[in-house]
Formats: C-alpha cells, structure tokens, sequence
C-alpha cells in the first residue's frame, strides 16, 4: 500500500522519507475551532457543576426544612387559634356564612390527623422491628432497603394527592352539586396514607440502624454502593431541563429526608448508650460516609448529564429561582395554597408522616419527668419557634433576591388567568382587577405577606396560573403547532422555556 501511495504521488520510494515525513508532520487545532472550543467548555461546566449543584441543594433543603418546622411550630397555633375560633364564634353571632376559613379547615384536619397517627404508631415495637430485620441475611436486606425506597417515592406521588383531595372535600363550597364521597371517607384515606407511610419510613429508619451497628459493616458499603447503581440508570438516559428538574427536586427531598433518618438513627443508638457522649464519636464516621457518598454521588450524576445533553450550570441558577418563586407567590395576599403543600408538590416532600415518626422516636427515647424538665422542653419549643422564623425571613429575603435576578417579578404582579370557554382572557383579566382586590403600597409593588381574603361565593372562580400550566400540559403535536403559528414562541429563548415551568406540579408526573 505504502508503495502504490508513493508510485501515486510520483514521490521516491524511501522509507526514511516516511519515517522523516510521520516525525515531522503537523496539524493545526484552530481549523476546527469551534469543535475543541465546546470540549473546553463542556470541562468547564463539569467543573462548575458541583458548585451551582450544592447551591440549588442548599437552598433546597432550607426549604424542605421551612417545611418541616411548620409542622412542629406554627400548625399547633394555628390549630389552637382555628379552634378558639370555632368555640367563641356563637358568641359573637355568625357574620359569616362559614364558621371557619378553608385554611383554617385544613389546619385541623392536617393536626387531627398528627395526632390520631401519633397514638396509632404507639402499637407499633420499634423493638420488635429491629431484631426482626436483625435476624435476616445481609442480600435480603439489600433487597428490602430497595423496595422501601420504591415503596416511598410511590407514597409520596399519591399521598399528596389524597391529602389535597381531603382539603378540597372539606371547604369545597357547598352549594356545588355533590361529586365526591364525602369528607368523613376522605378523612380515613389521609389517615391510612400517613400512618402507612410512616411506618414505611421507620422501616426505613430501621434498616439503616441494624446497618450502622453490624460488625463488618458489610451491610451499610452495600448500601451506600446502591447510590452508585444509580448512576447507571440516570446518566444514560436522554434529559431535558424539566426533566433535570424533577430529579434534582427529587435529590433535594432525597437528601432532606436521609437527614432526618440519620437523627433518629442517632437517636436511637445513643438511648441504648445512656446517652455516653462518646458513642456519638464513633456514630460519626458512618454518618459522615452516607453524607460523602449522597453528595459524590449527586455531583457525578449530574455533572455527567449536563455533559451529555448539553446542558449548561446556569441551568441550576433558573432552578433555584422557579423555587424561590412558589415561595414568594405563597406570601401573595390572593395565594391559593400554603407553602408547605407547595413544597410537597413541587418536591413530593410530604412532613407529616416523617413527623408523625421523629415525635415517636424523641417521645420513646426522652423521659420527661420533673418541672426543670417541662421547663427544658418549652424552652426548646420556644427555641423551635424562634429557628423556623429566622428560617423563613431568610429564604424570604433570599427567594426575593432569587426572583429578582431571574427577571420573574412580572410572573407575581401580572398573571396570566386561563381563559374560561366562551370569554376571552381581556375581559376575563379585566373581572380578575376588579374581584381580587390587589392592594398596592404606595410604589405600586404587590404586598407578599399579606393574609388571602376570603372571596365572595356567587363570583366566578377564576384560576390564577402561570404560562407553566399551558407549556408543560399541551401536547407534543399541539405545542408544535403553536410554535409555527406564533412567531414569538418560535423565537423564544431555552431560559424562558425553563422558566414556564415554575407552576407546574412535579411530585408524581413524568415528563417525556
């Protein structure tokens, strides 16, 4: 070959003028420059992952614990002021059609049922539990810690759906022709969800402790190399941005809730331990290597399905703003819904049966006896209260900031009403002015903490949504022929895009 090249080329047969010729030969990277400028900046992004990825789960998991706190703080007071208000109203004659506002109404329901389910987990041996997951083999166990992760995250897509079915069914207004079951069948559904899900969760719980106290620690490397299989599965996968969404929604819930069951894991070793301050040092490798591996695993996962779908790190930044905008919408004074629930959906964060759980095991491994200890624990209430406060008046102040920078303040003081059949959305917005009643301060910007006003009920119910409802719900043939008929969504950028997904509920939809 090399001689039919040569006789070719009309160039003498020599082989030390090949060799000299494959030494010496050059190429030049710039006729190709946009190729090798792309490879450098997909190192780039791959760099800047871990940064903007811990950013985004930071922000997060302060939200998931806004969240959380609600349920121990601020919802008793809200039960106790909703019930003040139930008993002293026939006192002050009804000038209301309804003895309770709809948030009020969902107050109680959501404590009753954290009460019920609270008495209902003390039949429950946490003891008995153990030594029986003790007693089996190591892969059994593995398998089972799998299922249980299956088993929450189908709870948490369908739990939050009964639970919104409970409070519609409860402050529906009454005078609609009746289509559902009753609120009494609905109760019981919600009731059954969070004790199941609770016990699911300590079940959970369990199996990381029989993990952590093994001898060989056999058990807890699989355990931790079941995060690294889930590489596997992701990383190959086709992603779009609000697919990208919905799993780091999930990673932040994830990471939130492998927090909480590392605590009551503490907690329950060091009660077996009188509470020795030094077996908490020999608790804390095992906990800091779930912590390493939850986060090492994170950032390969994402680092390398943002290399192969293109994706860029600024993409984590939009995320966080589309977060910090169901929060700052929940302080709207006309918000349809309490920012706990919003949390659950956009995340499938649901607190209550985790809560239901950490009540049980702090109640079974503390003894509160004496006055000095009553005096402990209001105290810690109080200290609790004084956390969850701090806490919201930060991600306030941040999810502002956030909402800013990311140009969404229109979204917030302009929405977009969904047009109803048979009236067009100019007179539908103009009714929505005249029946919300924004009010204003004197720059014109809308109040976010301000308390909802009950609307009158012979009006028309309107739906106050974003753009998000229309992007992710029209169908593919749909959206694209919305996209050849209007010339602004066809010249519309990827960010605005990401951004239209910010009302949208993730928890339990797939996106293909």
């Amino acid at each position: 070959h090399i001689f039919c090249l040569c006789v070719f080329l009309n160039v003498d047969l020599s082989l030390l003028r090949f060799i000299s010729a494959e030494l010496t030969r050059g190429y030049f990277l710039e006729h190709n420059e946009a190729k090798y400028t792309e490879r450098r900046e997909r190192v780039y992004t791959c760099m800047r992952i871990p940064k903007e990825l811990e950013k985004l789960m930071f922000f997060g998991i302060f939200l998931c614990l806004d969240a959380f706190l609600y349920v121990f703080t601020l919802l008793p007071l809200r039960v106790f002021l909703a019930m003040f208000r139930f008993i002293t109203l026939p006192c002050y004659g009804l000038r209301d059609r309804r003895l309770l506002q709809p948030a009020q109404v969902c107050d109680i329901l959501k404590g009753v049922i954290l009460v019920i389910c609270y008495f209902m987990m003390h039949y429950v041996d946490y003891s008995m539990m153990y030594h029986l997951i003790r007693g089996q083999s190591v892969i059994k166990l593995y398998i089972i810690y799998n299922m249980l992760e299956v088993a929450d995250r189908l709870f948490s897509s369908f739990g939050q759906d009964i639970l919104d079915a409970l409070y519609w069914t409860a402050t529906e207004p009454k005078e609609r022709k009746r289509a559902h079951i009753g609120v009494i069948p609905h109760f019981f559904m919600a009731v059954l969800y969070v004790f199941l899900h609770a016990i699911l969760i300590m079940v959970q719980a369990t199996t990381l402790n029989v993990a952590f106290n093994s001898h060989n620690k056999s058990l807890l490397t699989i355990m931790m190399s079941n995060n690294f299989v889930e590489i596997k599965g992701s990383v190959f996968k086709k992603f779009e941005k609000n697919n990208l969404f919905q799993m780091s929604n999930s990673d932040i819930k994830e990471r939130f809730t492998n927090y909480v069951l590392l605590l009551i894991v503490c907690l329950r070793n060091m009660e077996q331990f009188s509470w020795n301050p030094d077996h908490l040092w020999v608790l804390f490798p095992d906990v800091c290597m779930v912590v390493a591996s939850e986060i090492a695993v994170d950032i390969v996962k994402h680092a390398f399905i943002t290399k192969f779908n293109d994706i860029t790190a600024d993409v984590y930044s939009e995320y966080r703003a589309s977060l910090a905008f169901d929060l700052v919408s929940s302080r709207q004074k006309n918000a349809y819904t309490d920012y706990s629930d919003s949390v659950s959906r956009r995340m499938g964060f649901i607190p209550l049966p985790l809560a239901v759980l950490l009540i049980r095991v702090v109640t079974s491994s503390i003894k509160v006896q004496g006055v000095l200890a009553y005096v402990c624990v209001v105290l810690f209430y109080c200290g609790l209260i004084s956390l969850k406060v701090l806490n919201s008046i930060v991600l306030l102040g941040k999810s502002c900031q956030y909402v800013k920078e990311a140009k969404m303040e229109e979204k917030l003081f302009n929405p977009v009403l969904t047009a109803t059949p048979g009236k067009p959305a100019g007179k539908q917005q103009s009714m929505f002015k005249s029946t919300q009643g924004i009010s204003t301060d004197e720059n014109g910007s809308t109040s976010v903490t301000n308390q909802p006003v009950h609307q009158k009920e012979n009006m028309p119910s309107l739906l106050v949504t974003s753009s998000s409802d229309q992007f992710l719900t029209t169908p593919d043939g749909e959206e694209k022929d919305i996209s050849q008929d209007s010339s602004e969504l066809k010249h519309r950028s990827s960010k605005k895009d990401l951004l239209e997904i910010d009302r949208f509920t993730i928890c339990g939809n797939r996106i293909d």
